[in-house]
């Protein structure tokens, strides 16, 4: 069959992109359609961690951990740039409890009804001790107990925490990963298209016809492809039940996950993982140096077009949270930005947000005249595994693709040892005189290797063109523009990096009004 493509992905999100990677990795010819900026939704708007879910084994999901722990270490060797280890402190104390919907609340009422929905010390060692080894740990360490009184990271705290447990997760930057797997798929012949919107779609014979619109111009063209994918995240249940008109029954649960962004709270580099008396958690977590993000909420939210945003009752909520735990109060003062996204979860049933499960479903929809696959949940650690298992079903329709191949191959600039991090910014600043230490590690975070093209052929300070704040310069505002699908400052200083909260406005004006003045090159072509 004569088309354009075998395979069109609906979704420039983590899940769209990790699966455009794998399949033109695999030899399969792809185009990707996201009708606003690549990463721009749910996939920029997360907690920021790889991790392997904790509090998912209170819902007895072992598989989903154990999925989660063992991607945890593989991503990290992956992408050393734009993930590292970090260690989380528990604090622990009688009052803690569980939410009251969990299996193991359940069944701890029947055997231990004394306890009154209360989570135990010796239940929270036993899943950190479940948490250390389901998935054969091997770079990051195990989990230790902490004195808070005579520990550092007590000092923070109220006093009446007086024990904690110190374990091990990852932090990833979210919206950096999405960009670099679309370049990676793009690398590896794939079609990547930002700002394509689907506003048709007929299948007939085996072949669909998609029509996309430039969402700048206007401008309308016709992609055919085989299969299509439909991984539109928020708008998923949308896609597939109005354009796609798919035949499944569309089992999508939408929920908000709101964040906020404080003023450095702590001065040490570790994470606080606290627990409610509603039985949820919250996290609290070093942010780009100078900054703590403390988060999330979990509320449903009925209407993808709505745009997400904290609201003051979920802004009161985390600051009454932390005020639990924390010896000097947060305020709203301390508030410098925040931040909210939509997670599109599949609709298990649960009573709560916060109870239905992060694992994904992937279906398979071959009654339209052509396939469908829709994709239902995840979560962005599962991100690699999710498109396995969606080229497993692709399979079906192409029997000769090759094998899997993604675990453990680097993402564009991720090609250092996990180790290797400083010694990456010691040679950036042996062969570049000028960069300080803060700007030297910004830009070995941001782009790893790849900062060495960045500043190929610069000399000092001057050679990097007009200075817009923060250590943002023209050499490297063109170079995300020519190779990273940034053409607004917003994209730019929100999601390329998080360089917004160090800027003031009048500095990102004038970003603004630069780039709309500068052409931009095909992608990739400053590098070939």
């Amino acid at each position: 069959m004569n088309t354009d493509v075998d395979l069109l992905i609906i979704g420039g999100g983590i899940n769209g992109c990790g699966i455009a990677r794998d399949a033109a990795g695999r030899g399969m010819s792809v185009a990707l359609a996201e009708m606003n900026d690549i990463g721009s939704a749910t996939s920029a708007s997360s907690t920021k961690l790889f991790h392997g879910g904790l509090r998912y084994l209170e819902y007895f999901e072992f598989r989903l951990v154990r999925e989660s722990l063992i991607e945890r270490e593989r991503l990290l060797r992956a992408m050393p740039h734009i993930s590292w280890p970090m260690r989380f402190v528990l604090p622990f104390h009688s009052s803690m409890r569980f939410e009251s919907e969990t299996p193991t609340s359940k069944l701890l009422n029947v055997f231990m009804p004394w306890m009154k929905g209360r989570r135990p010390a010796w239940l929270i060692r036993f899943g950190l001790f479940m948490y250390d080894n389901l998935g054969g740990r091997e770079i990051l360490p195990g989990t230790k107990s902490i004195d808070l009184h005579s520990d550092p990271v007590g000092r923070p705290l109220n006093g009446k925490f007086r024990k904690a447990y110190e374990y091990s997760d990852c932090w990833v930057e979210d919206s950096r990963l999405v960009v670099l797997n679309a370049r990676d798929a793009q690398a590896r012949g794939a079609r990547i298209m930002p700002r394509r919107k689907v506003v048709k779609a007929d299948a007939a014979d085996g072949i669909w016809r998609v029509t996309l619109r430039d969402t700048r111009s206007g401008d309308e063209e016709e992609i055919t492809c085989r299969m299509l994918v439909n991984a539109a995240g928020p708008w998923v249940a949308e896609m597939a039940q109005g354009t796609l008109r798919s035949n499944q029954q569309a089992s999508v649960r939408l929920v908000r996950g709101s964040h906020i962004v404080t003023k450095r709270l702590f001065d040490h580099d570790k994470c606080y993982f606290f627990q409610g008396t509603d039985g949820r958690i919250i996290f609290a977590i070093p942010y780009e140096t100078d900054f703590t993000l403390i988060g999330t909420t979990d509320a449903d939210h009925s209407d993808p077009s709505e745009k997400p945003e904290c609201t003051e009752e979920e802004r009161q909520y985390l600051l009454g949270f932390i005020n639990q735990y924390v010896a000097t109060p947060v305020t709203g003062d301390d508030i410098v930005w925040s931040y909210s996204g939509v997670r599109p979860l599949y609709d298990d049933g649960a009573s709560s947000a916060s109870a239905a499960t992060r694992d994904y479903v992937l279906k398979v929809d071959e009654s339209i005249g052509a396939p469908l696959l829709n994709i239902f949940g995840g979560k962005i650690t599962t991100y690699r595994r999710l498109a396995e298992s969606a080229m497993k079903e692709i399979r079906g329709f192409f029997p000769k693709l090759s094998e899997d191949w993604t675990a453990g191959v680097a993402l564009p600039g991720g090609d250092f040892p996990v180790q290797g991090f400083d010694d990456l910014v010691t040679k950036l600043k042996q062969q570049h005189a000028f960069l300080d230490d803060r700007w030297a590690r910004r830009l070995a975070r941001a782009y790893g290797t790849e900062a060495m093209n960045i500043l190929q052929d610069v000399h000092s300070a001057a050679d990097m063109g007009e200075d817009f704040g923060a250590t943002l310069t023209e050499k490297e505002v063109q170079w995300l523009m020519n190779n990273e699908y940034a053409e607004t400052a917003e994209d730019l200083i929100w999601r390329r990096s998080k360089l917004g909260l160090h800027m003031s406005r009048d500095q990102i004006e004038r970003l603004a009004d630069w780039m709309k003045n500068k052409p931009v090159q095909p992608v990739g072509a400053a590098a070939e």
